[in-house]
């Protein structure tokens, strides 16, 4: 049962976290993560770690956006992480608009908050497309 209540409770958080994204809410965003939680997104960019860290990121991730739709598409948990695939859509201040998609991997604490993620997706060719 243990681990049935731990699936449920990692799940939650990723729905939260998604939500938080497309409502481009920074806090909620940040609120998923544990304290010391380090962020490689993209992977190959630097590591952020930390909420303050955590909360540049995403508001310069919204920054670029006038709106952001990112959707799990699939949600695969096996212990304490998870992958999931996700589908983004998203307008720049100029109204041209874009799709993409993305895998987030994760790794959670005991609570269920975000102890590490790494985002594997292009963020370079998404904005060149915006342009």
């Amino acid at each position: 049962m243990k681990a049935a209540r731990q699936t449920r409770t990692i799940e939650e958080t990723i729905e939260r976290h998604f939500a938080a994204s497309r409502a481009m809410d920074t806090e909620a965003w940040v609120a998923n993560f544990a304290p010391d939680a380090v962020c490689h997104d993209p992977v190959g960019g630097t590591p952020v770690k930390g909420h303050a860290g955590l909360r540049d990121l995403f508001q310069n991730i919204c920054s670029a956006f006038a709106r952001l739709a990112i959707s799990e598409e699939l949600v695969l948990v096996s212990g304490s992480s998870a992958a999931v695939k996700w589908d983004g859509h998203a307008v720049g201040h100029n109204g041209r608009e874009t799709r993409f998609e993305g895998i987030d991997v994760f790794d959670f604490d005991d609570a269920g908050r975000i102890r590490a993620l790494w985002g594997y997706w292009d963020p370079g060719s998404v904005m060149m497309r915006l342009r």
